[in-house]
């Protein structure tokens, strides 16, 4: 792995290349533009071979990348060709450290690897579509680059509160992003999604900027694991981010639904007031449950009127003023960068880090992309 690091992107190229001349079939499962997915399934399967003995890690990990694999039409008999250039592909690299030794062991982590994805794939199929064709039913944007889009899944789609999906839109065809359900699951059976639309992000911006109702888009199978425990009390404290209100949004309504009175803090941040896209929303769930309190944090700016309180600085700073919350739970969503030094400002009013949730960049990226 150590001599493998420096050049990963020759490796990366080397790979692909054998990949697609040796197995010209298989360059229909990935993208037209290969600029973003070039490097995920190597990276994933570099991150499988690092955990290869920790066996409950591992097997958590590679059953959702077996999962999250099916939307793209992978079949059992497509793992021994990637396996072959993979090892190729090392073999080619890493010439000080390669033998009959290395070689071996290889085989056995991947053919470990593979079998995992292969059975999750095979159990999933037995109770869930690939992947579910969903109708735009309203597109509402909040701001210029920032739009709430409500689908109706052509079946049922079981998910949880805090929860994501994986998006393919029309336009890009075999291009799939992450995003968080905005909403608890409803009776109508909806789902609704907070979209950024970033430079040259090609879904984000086909979703803020050309979805309209009547569009389909397709949603693979949900993940994540920033769910609530609904058999304590403990309170909850719920720090979002820019669209990662979206997710936290999801969790407060969940609770509501529960019926148990537990306190729920929430703090909701964006670079100004205008970024505040949802907090008339949140406002409105603070006014009908006493348990909630609302905090908007602005970074520049005068506070934003309105909520339990309100503060101008980042986030985390504002976290910090407020505690200890050594009872409650944690719950984070946002940018990676967020995700970061939030966790440092949770560990910092006493919540243990085993009690801190929420989806890191690396589950995302990995979770069947």
């Amino acid at each position: 792995m150590a001599e493998i690091e420096p050049v990963a992107d020759k490796v990366t190229s080397y790979f692909y290349a054998l990949l697609f001349v040796q197995y010209p079939d298989l360059r229909a499962l990935f993208p037209a533009s290969m600029d973003t997915q070039r490097d995920r399934l190597f990276k994933a399967l570099l991150t499988a071979a690092q955990h290869v003995d920790d066996a409950e890690v591992l097997t958590a990990y590679l059953a959702n990348l077996g999962r999250g694999h099916r939307k793209y039409g992978t079949q059992p008999d497509h793992y021994p060709a990637v396996g072959e250039c993979l090892l190729s592909a090392l073999a080619r690299y890493a010439t000080s450290s390669w033998g009959p030794e290395t070689q071996a062991a290889w085989v056995r982590a991947y053919t470990a690897i593979s079998q995992i994805m292969i059975d999750a794939a095979a159990e999933d199929e037995a109770v869930a579509p690939a992947w579910w064709q969903a109708e735009v039913v309203s597109h509402e944007l909040r701001t210029p680059d920032i739009a709430v889009v409500t689908v109706r899944p052509d079946q049922p789609y079981p998910f949880l509160a805090g929860q994501y999906t994986s998006v393919e839109t029309p336009w890009w065809p075999r291009i799939w992003r992450h995003y968080s359900f905005a909403s608890a699951p409803r009776s109508d059976g909806l789902l609704s999604f907070h979209v950024k639309a970033v430079p040259a992000g090609w879904v984000s911006n086909a979703m803020v900027h050309r979805a309209r109702p009547g569009d389909v888009i397709r949603l693979g199978a949900p993940g994540g694991s920033m769910t609530i425990d609904h058999t304590t009390r403990s309170g909850l404290l719920c720090v979002g981010g820019g669209t990662g209100i979206a997710p936290i949004k999801a969790l407060v309504e969940d609770v509501a639904e529960h019926g148990v009175r537990r306190p729920v803090e929430v703090f909701y941040g964006a670079r100004s007031n205008e970024d505040l896209y949802d907090l008339d929303t949140m406002l409105r769930l603070e006014q009908a449950h006493p348990w909630l309190s609302v905090r908007p944090v602005v970074a520049t700016g005068p506070a934003v009127r309105g909520g339990t309180s309100s503060e101008t600085g980042q986030l985390p700073d504002a976290v910090r003023q407020y505690g200890p919350y050594r009872e409650y739970d944690a719950y984070l969503s946002g940018p990676p960068g967020l995700i970061r030094s939030g966790v440092d400002a949770l560990v910092g009013v006493g919540i243990p880090t085993d009690r801190i949730r929420h989806d890191s960049i690396e589950e995302l990226v990995s979770a069947g992309d």
